[in-house]
Protein backbone atom coordinates (compact mmCIF):
# COMPACT_ATOMS: atom_id res chain seq x y z
CA UNK A 1 0.00 0.00 0.00
CA UNK A 2 1.16 3.17 -1.08
CA UNK A 3 1.63 6.04 1.27
CA UNK A 4 -0.34 9.16 1.17
CA UNK A 5 1.66 12.93 0.89
CA UNK A 6 1.03 15.01 3.18
CA UNK A 7 3.46 17.73 1.32
CA UNK A 8 0.80 20.67 1.11
CA UNK A 9 -0.75 20.01 4.60
CA UNK A 10 3.21 20.33 5.79
CA UNK A 11 3.55 23.43 3.79
CA UNK A 12 0.59 25.09 4.84
CA UNK A 13 1.33 24.60 8.45
CA UNK A 14 4.22 25.83 8.32
CA UNK A 15 2.98 28.96 6.02
CA UNK A 16 0.53 29.34 9.07
CA UNK A 17 2.89 28.93 12.27
CA UNK A 18 4.78 31.85 10.06
CA UNK A 19 2.07 34.23 9.85
CA UNK A 20 1.43 33.53 13.76
CA UNK A 21 4.81 34.39 14.18
CA UNK A 22 5.38 37.16 12.31
CA UNK A 23 2.24 39.21 11.88
CA UNK A 24 2.58 40.49 15.49
CA UNK A 25 5.48 42.21 14.81
CA UNK A 26 3.64 43.96 11.72
CA UNK A 27 0.25 44.31 12.98
CA UNK A 28 1.49 45.76 16.59
CA UNK A 29 4.15 48.19 16.08
CA UNK A 30 4.28 50.05 19.34
CA UNK A 31 3.17 47.04 21.75
CA UNK A 32 5.57 46.21 24.67
CA UNK A 33 6.14 42.61 24.80
CA UNK A 34 7.26 41.81 28.56
CA UNK A 35 7.50 38.38 30.28
CA UNK A 36 5.46 36.67 33.02
CA UNK A 37 8.31 37.95 35.51
CA UNK A 38 6.98 41.83 35.01
CA UNK A 39 3.33 41.12 34.62
CA UNK A 40 3.03 39.35 37.90
CA UNK A 41 5.59 41.83 39.83
CA UNK A 42 2.87 44.42 38.20
CA UNK A 43 -0.02 42.72 39.50
CA UNK A 44 1.29 42.30 43.04
CA UNK A 45 2.41 46.13 43.15
CA UNK A 46 -0.98 46.63 41.43
CA UNK A 47 -3.53 44.44 44.10
CA UNK A 48 -1.11 45.42 47.26
CA UNK A 49 -0.25 48.72 46.46
CA UNK A 50 3.52 48.27 47.41
CA UNK A 51 6.14 47.43 45.27
CA UNK A 52 6.76 43.79 44.76
CA UNK A 53 9.91 42.76 46.98
CA UNK A 54 11.35 38.68 46.07
CA UNK A 55 11.90 36.61 49.31
CA UNK A 56 14.82 34.73 48.26
CA UNK A 57 18.20 35.67 45.78
CA UNK A 58 18.47 33.18 42.53
CA UNK A 59 21.13 30.67 43.72
CA UNK A 60 23.93 31.64 40.44
CA UNK A 61 23.62 35.01 41.66
CA UNK A 62 24.25 34.19 45.55
CA UNK A 63 27.07 32.29 44.39
CA UNK A 64 28.61 34.16 41.68
CA UNK A 65 28.18 37.63 43.77
CA UNK A 66 26.09 39.27 41.28
CA UNK A 67 23.34 39.15 38.76
CA UNK A 68 24.10 37.37 35.76
CA UNK A 69 24.61 38.60 32.34
CA UNK A 70 21.27 38.38 30.13
CA UNK A 71 23.55 36.38 27.90
CA UNK A 72 24.12 33.93 30.31
CA UNK A 73 20.44 33.65 30.90
CA UNK A 74 19.31 32.88 27.64
CA UNK A 75 22.01 30.29 27.46
CA UNK A 76 20.38 28.55 30.81
CA UNK A 77 17.07 29.15 29.51
CA UNK A 78 18.17 27.40 26.15
CA UNK A 79 19.46 24.55 28.32
CA UNK A 80 16.05 24.04 29.94
CA UNK A 81 14.55 24.11 26.95
CA UNK A 82 16.43 21.59 25.20
CA UNK A 83 16.00 19.60 27.99
CA UNK A 84 13.12 19.25 28.13
CA UNK A 85 12.53 18.96 24.38
CA UNK A 86 14.42 15.74 24.67
CA UNK A 87 12.19 14.75 27.57
CA UNK A 88 9.33 15.07 25.65
CA UNK A 89 10.93 13.66 22.24
CA UNK A 90 12.23 10.41 23.73
CA UNK A 91 8.92 9.80 25.38
CA UNK A 92 7.42 10.06 22.21
CA UNK A 93 9.69 7.96 20.52
CA UNK A 94 9.37 5.18 23.27
CA UNK A 95 5.60 5.27 22.69
CA UNK A 96 5.62 4.66 19.14
CA UNK A 97 8.28 2.34 19.49
CA UNK A 98 5.90 0.22 21.65
CA UNK A 99 3.22 0.34 19.39
CA UNK A 100 5.61 -1.01 16.82
CA UNK A 101 7.00 -3.94 19.18
CA UNK A 102 3.11 -4.71 19.96
CA UNK A 103 2.05 -4.73 16.38
CA UNK A 104 4.89 -6.97 15.73
CA UNK A 105 4.56 -9.36 18.56
CA UNK A 106 0.60 -9.25 17.32
CA UNK A 107 1.38 -10.43 13.82
CA UNK A 108 4.02 -13.35 15.06
CA UNK A 109 1.36 -14.54 17.36
CA UNK A 110 -1.21 -14.82 14.57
Amino acid sequence: MKQKSHKGLVIALLAAALLIALLPLFLLPGAEFGGSDDAGSNMVAEVTGTEYEPWFTPVLETALGGELPGEVESLMFCVQTGIGVGVIAFILGRWVERKKWTDQLKKTEE
